[in-house]
């Protein structure tokens, strides 16, 4: 026999009984870890790559690898600031994993960890589409053309159901 919430249509959680936003109230949850793993891709013009790769990923406005890790990390720690029914977490850890994918793609993974009653997704989210932003930012001296996108969670762990795979699952 199905139970009753498995019948259901899934529901939006941050709209009250009358359909205004609203915060999701964790309070009654157990603080349990949760991580989430989110990938943006920023793709450049091919002689834009070609020169950034021949010149280690350096601008005249710097490293801009380090410079991108940095920001999307600063950005993590103040997702509840920029998206409105976010909870301010504690950050247990923070990794970014940044490297070519093809000649023109470059691909930034986020994986954010936390003990608490809530999820890390958007913290993921918003840190691997900041640091691809700060990419851009770092780079658009040499293009326009440079494309950010797709961001996309990869995985998630802890909370109602676990999705994909994190690469430090057993850590």
């Amino acid at each position: 026999m199905k139970s009753k919430r498995a019948s259901q249509p899934a529901a939006l959680t941050h709209l009250d009984r009358d359909g205004r936003p609203a915060m999701v109230d964790v309070g009654a949850k157990p603080a349990t870890a949760r991580a989430a793993l989110a990938r943006c891709r920023v793709r450049f013009p091919a002689a834009v790559a070609a020169q950034l790769r021949a010149g280690g990923m350096t601008s005249k406005k710097g490293a801009v690898i380090d410079t991108a890790i940095v920001a999307g990390t600063m950005a993590v720690k103040r997702t509840s600031e920029l998206i409105p029914f976010c909870h301010p977490l504690p950050i247990d850890g923070c990794r970014f994993a940044v490297a070519w994918d093809g000649d023109t793609s470059l691909s930034i993974e986020c994986e954010v960890r936390t003990t608490h009653r809530t999820g890390v997704e958007m913290e993921a989210l918003t840190g691997a589409t900041v640091a691809a932003l700060t990419v851009y930012d770092m780079c658009k001296a040499l293009s326009h053309a440079i494309v950010i996108g797709p961001a996309k969670l990869v995985a998630k762990r802890g909370g109602k159901r676990d999705f994909g795979a994190l690469a430090g699952a057993d850590a």
